[in-house]
């Protein structure tokens, strides 16, 4: 019996490795055609909402009304659609909204695409037009959070209406962001605020020195290292960095008082957040109301389109990636 357990591993080993080389040689095919092509390119995708709000529209009427009924509303569709591109062709220009989403994590890792997305908007739209930016973050690194709020004040500098839409959370960088913005939006149980500064770390000073173990480290410059990990923290280095966290929370309060000016500092940058429909109590907010309800009702008066920039993976990572959870499998058939 235990003879076929071993065999059965073995198999499985060898079939395995067959899978690897496989998929070796066919990533190395894509690849060459991948670079030969350039089909993997990083773009921008267009989405127009206002063709998604018509068709979810004749959907629900084909479903709910009698054919004929169905062909009268299609009728009157399709009229109304003349009657808008005969007002185009008179050059009396329909305005613009250009929608934009950023999830951001703890490192605003998606700023470079947010970036690419601002300029592709700016390239087109005009002082009539609106941008619309779906915010979603808690916060993170400030310069992370600084550079992308830097992106949404470009549209400001511009002279174009920017309006933050906030549905689940923007707080502490999150709601950086947003205060840029000439209107903030949330909806009622959306999470803003949280106007503080942070920073922890672990001490193992005591740790090593209980097991005789020294930690070197040399430094040029009083205050090139205030607390570090390893090393034994002093009263002056914890000092000079509540200075340096005092002085960012300092730059957050007059970043926020320079967007929103009718806010109280004293209430609202005590680093809570609020519900919205407490922060539109606090002014840190100017209308309660969904991202797709506002998004829906700009439709009915503007042409409304979704940018995004999609950087794709090619198929040679997805396989790498999946090699990469092959030999994950192997490890564990062996017994690592």
């Amino acid at each position: 019996m235990e003879f076929l357990i071993e065999y059965g591993i073995f198999a499985a080993k060898l079939l395995t490795v067959a899978i690897v080389i496989s998929l070796g040689a066919g990533a190395l095919v894509l690849l060459i055609l991948g670079r030969s092509h350039g089909s993997h390119e990083d773009h921008i995708e267009v989405k127009n909402l206002n063709d998604k709000y018509t068709s979810m529209t004749l959907a629900l009427k084909s479903a709910m009304l009698p054919t004929k009924l169905f062909k009268a509303a299609l009728k009157e569709q399709k009229a109304n659609r003349k009657r808008e591109d005969k007002v185009q062709k008179k050059d009396v220009e329909k305005s613009r909204v250009y929608v934009c989403r950023f999830v951001g994590d703890l490192h605003a890792s998606t700023v470079p695409s947010l970036a690419e997305e601002v300029t592709a908007i700016l390239s087109v739209a005009s002082k009539n037009d609106e941008v619309v930016v779906v915010i979603s973050s808690a916060g993170g690194v400030i310069q992370g959070y600084g550079l992308a709020a830097s992106q949404l004040q470009r549209i400001r500098d511009r002279g174009i209406r920017l309006t933050a839409a906030v549905d689940k959370v923007a707080a502490s960088g999150g709601y950086m962001m947003a205060c840029v913005a000439d209107k903030i939006i949330a909806a009622p149980f959306a999470i803003l605020g949280s106007i503080g500064v942070v920073a922890q770390l672990p001490n193992f000073n005591r740790l090593l020195k209980k097991h005789d173990i020294d930690y070197e480290e040399i430094t040029a410059g009083e205050f090139k290292r205030t607390l570090t990990i390893f090393g034994e923290n002093t009263e002056a280095d914890r000092d000079k960095f509540r200075e340096e966290i005092e002085d960012a929370h300092q730059l957050f309060k007059e970043f926020v008082a320079s967007n929103r000016p009718h806010v109280d500092m004293a209430t609202i940058a005590t680093g809570e957040y609020w519900y919205g429909t407490r922060a539109l109590e606090r002014k840190l907010i100017d209308t309660l109301t969904t991202s797709d309800d506002y998004l829906y009702r700009r439709s009915l008066e503007s042409d409304v389109f979704e940018v995004s920039y999609v950087r794709k993976r090619s198929i040679v990572d997805k396989i790498l990636g999946q090699t990469s959870k092959i030999f994950n499998m192997l490890s564990v058939i062996d017994g690592k």
